[in-house]
């Protein structure tokens, strides 16, 4: 049996990843739209009601106005940020809100944020078990290959110009006003009393994404070294085939980059990788992969997957 998908905004760049990695699958016809057709509501929307589920990839007034519009028995996940705060819509993180919550009889689900990703996998569990005060005034940074900028940052650091542009040849920091669109979904799903200080910065590569949180000793509730906040990670994680929780000491080994941690060594994966790193007096917990990958396309997918019963890791590109 053939699941049919309809991904509305397959011009974009995660609606592009989809459809290539879809088409390969012998499980999943892809629902295809007249490209005259593509704006048109009414096509978009017998699209929807034809496919078994779909993927919107679209910007987020367009995300809204179409799920709104859309039969509510339609199966949808939204890959925008419209719906991730959104009551009736669940989040789309499995490890953290369970595989039942995303699969079962949900039928709207939010993709999460590529930066929002790697710090609530790392942070969640740490305030649930009580180490990580929720009330902590923490902040943190996100190192993100140019692709996660859409078309237009893609074709700007692709250009020929890009390649004598000193501004795009070094790392940049953005969204410094602190109202970055991933803060409300970290406030919310964090475990966190508000929303962390966020450093994001985009480099010269293409994909990739490396998140760090230090955890100063004001930050945590109780006395926790580097041995106890690593065992409270890898318990939460430890029948996830996605989220590797590294030993510690990990990030020296030649595997994991010989103490340099490269923020696009992940790329073309869709799992993640932590690491815990630091002293007992100066933590950082380090989460590492593909933007495109568990931040975006790879995600959708293994949503995709628990909503139409499958096996969570079907079609996803896992390592060790």
């Amino acid at each position: 049996m053939k699941h049919k998908v309809f991904i509305d905004g397959q011009a974009g760049t995660t609606g592009l990843r989809l459809a290539e990695r879809l088409a390969e699958r012998a499980d999943i016809q892809l629902v295809e739209i007249d490209e005259a057709r593509r704006k048109d509501p009414a096509a978009r929307l017998a699209c929807i009601a034809d496919a078994n589920i779909s993927f919107l990839c679209l910007p987020d007034d367009e995300a809204a106005d179409i799920a709104a519009a859309a039969p509510p028995e339609a199966r949808i996940i939204d890959c925008s940020t419209a719906h991730r705060t959104a009551e009736g819509w669940a989040y789309g993180l499995p490890e953290i809100f369970g595989t039942g919550g995303i699969g079962g009889h949900t039928t709207k689900v939010a993709n999460p944020g590529c930066h929002a990703t790697g710090f609530i996998l790392a942070m969640r569990p740490l305030v649930d078990a009580g180490i990580v005060d929720k009330d902590a005034a923490l902040g943190f940074h996100s190192l993100t290959g140019y692709s996660g900028g859409g078309k237009a940052m893609i074709a700007e650091y692709e250009s020929t110009a890009a390649t004598n542009e000193s501004t795009l040849s070094a790392p940049r920091q953005y969204a410094l006003a602190q109202a970055h669109k991933h803060l409300p979904e970290i406030e919310k799903y964090s475990g966190l009393g508000h929303a962390p200080i966020f450093a994001p910065i985009v480099c010269d590569f293409y994909s990739g994404m490396m998140v760090g949180v230090p955890l100063p000793r004001s930050a945590l509730r109780r006395p926790a070294s580097v041995v106890i906040i690593r065992a409270a990670l890898a318990n939460y994680y430890a029948e996830s085939q996605i989220v590797k929780v590294r030993e510690l000491g990990a990030e020296h080994s030649e595997a994991a980059g010989a103490g340099f941690l490269s923020a696009d060594a992940f790329a073309n994966r869709d799992d993640i990788e932590v690491f815990v790193t630091g002293n007992d007096d100066r933590i950082e917990v380090v989460s590492r992969y593909d933007n495109l990958g568990k931040g975006a396309s790879g995600a959708a997918i293994q949503n995709m997957n628990l909503m139409l019963g499958l096996p969570e890791g079907k079609g996803l590109s896992l390592g060790d």
